[in-house]
């Protein structure tokens, strides 16, 4: 299935059982459970945090004895979700598919709302950003980032993982209007690792640095180098590639 949701409510899409903090990923095995008569869990793609968005989050499981047909499946499953989560499409996959380790590449995207005044309806999908930024000095910093690279100096501290290597295929500024997008294509993403590159590219936007520096903090894999972890509200995960 193709899941969008509104991350805000959510303490992220993982299950995190026995804290009573709600989960994405908690709503669509009650759902499904419902709808089966029996316990259903999900395998996701991405394992988005809390507050952070997705319109091309993919989730599979096990359809043995599953008697609602594939097409008629968001039907079904929209009635029952809450109003923050939508089941955008479903459809039948061979049985060795894995939702994440399947999964070719990801993008997300990051909105920021870069404009002098706020904007109540855009504070729970971007990043309020009143600060001039160059565009022009944030792309030549991502320029930096394109290519397969350890990205140590990009992810949350304290987080474990085997390796840090990961590819990013692009990595594209954008602006239209008041909005810049930052959108990010790779084949996997580190804890916090776009939202942390987000942070450190609006920080060569405002001239703390040049955009030649950006090297220089993924050569050190330092991530005391970086700049601050950019807010959860801005990111989306918007479509997972197989």
């Amino acid at each position: 299935m193709i899941i969008a949701y509104d991350g805000t409510g959510y303490h992220g899409f993982q299950e995190q059982r026995g804290t009573g903090l709600p989960t994405v990923q908690e709503e669509l095995e009650k759902c499904l459970s419902g709808l089966a008569g029996r316990k259903v869990q999900v395998i996701g793609a991405g394992r988005t945090d809390a507050g952070v968005h997705a319109r091309g989050q993919v989730v599979n499981f096990d359809a043995r004895g599953w008697n609602i047909p594939t097409d008629r499946i968001p039907l079904a499953m929209n009635g029952v979700l809450p109003e923050d989560i939508a089941v955008v499409d479903a459809e039948e996959v061979p049985e060795d598919f894995h939702a994440r380790f399947s999964a070719r590449w990801k993008e997300y995207r990051y909105s920021v709302h870069n404009s002098r005044r706020p904007d109540p309806f855009l504070r729970r999908y971007s990043y309020f950003f009143p600060r001039p930024l160059d565009l022009e000095a944030m792309r030549e910093g991502a320029g930096h980032l394109r290519g397969r690279h350890d990205f140590s100096a990009f992810k949350a501290e304290g987080t474990p993982v085997r390796s840090a290597v990961r590819t990013l295929y692009e990595i594209r500024v954008e602006r239209s209007g008041g909005m810049i997008g930052l959108v990010f294509r790779g084949d996997g993403f580190l804890h916090h690792m776009a939202r942390i590159i987000t942070g450190t590219l609006l920080e060569v936007g405002l001239g703390k640095y040049p955009p030649s520096e950006v090297a220089g903090i993924l050569a050190s894999g330092d991530r005391t180098r970086a700049g601050p972890t950019a807010p959860p509200q801005g990111l989306c995960l918007m479509k997972v590639y197989y």
